[in-house]
């Protein structure tokens, strides 16, 4: 798959994104969203765990590009240009990672919040500056922050465009674990390790339970186990299980 806006990777059990506006701090234009939707489609058609990063040189994304966003109208607020990418990314069949090193900030801040993991690095920093813009954060962070790390905390950044530095994002539970800028992609590439030992359609259907939200539980759960447990992969792994010596 070769872009403009992005270098993409793929193997037999994930694809690896990296975000390559390098003189943009990886500022998210059309032209990214045009490829990212590309790259949903493929992994609609061909599901497998995503790792999304900006690489390890100190820039996750900085955001939507303001030029271009400057000049949107309501009409575009409308269309969901970022948000309907971001629906899409949360809603892909297998888990996604986001390796973050550096500033995520605004749109970029709401693209990590799309995926099911955040990893970041220790010089990694998040921030909605939206309404300082004279806009809000409408591409996921007004509902997505909130459940992510509480309601308070998500209005205190939302409402003064404060950064939240590395640490205090894990002690918030935004981002599963904080590591050295050298470690991140390693790291973050053990965790798709243990992730491609389950069975593609036991994650498959968890990611849909845990989706569902809690109006659809536990009937969704009831529903993806019934499937589960009827599977061979299911009575294989655990006849293997019990084989062991």
């Amino acid at each position: 798959m070769n872009f403009d806006t992005l270098i993409v990777t793929e193997t037999a059990d994930r694809m690896t994104v990296v975000l390559n506006r390098p003189d943009k701090r990886n500022a998210i234009d059309q032209s990214m969203v045009d490829e990212l939707h590309a790259v949903c489609d493929r992994l609609e058609r061909n599901p497998l765990p995503m790792l999304l990063t900006g690489g390890t040189d100190g820039t996750f994304a900085a955001g939507a590009d303001i030029g271009q966003l400057r000049d949107r109208t309501s009409g575009d607020a409308l269309r969901a240009i970022n948000s309907g990418l971001f629906e899409r990314i949360r809603s892909l069949p297998m888990p996604t990672v986001a390796a973050i090193d550096g500033p995520a900030l605004g749109g970029g801040a709401e693209l990590s919040y799309a995926c099911d993991i955040r990893v970041c690095s220790t010089r990694s920093f998040f921030g909605q500056p939206e309404a300082r813009l004279g806009i809000l954060a409408g591409a996921g962070a007004t509902w997505r922050l909130p459940a992510l790390v509480g309601e308070s905390l998500a209005k205190e950044l939302l409402f003064t465009g404060r950064r939240l530095p590395a640490e205090e994002a894990l002690r918030a539970g935004l981002v599963s674990a904080v590591v050295d800028p050298e470690e991140l992609l390693p790291h973050v590439g053990r965790l798709l390790d243990d992730i491609a030992k389950a069975a593609p359609m036991a994650l498959r259907l968890t990611k849909l339970a845990v989706n569902a939200g809690d109006a659809a539980h536990p009937h969704v759960e009831l529903a993806a186990q019934a499937l589960l447990f009827d599977s061979e992969e299911k009575r294989d792994r655990m006849t293997k299980f019990l084989n062991r010596s």
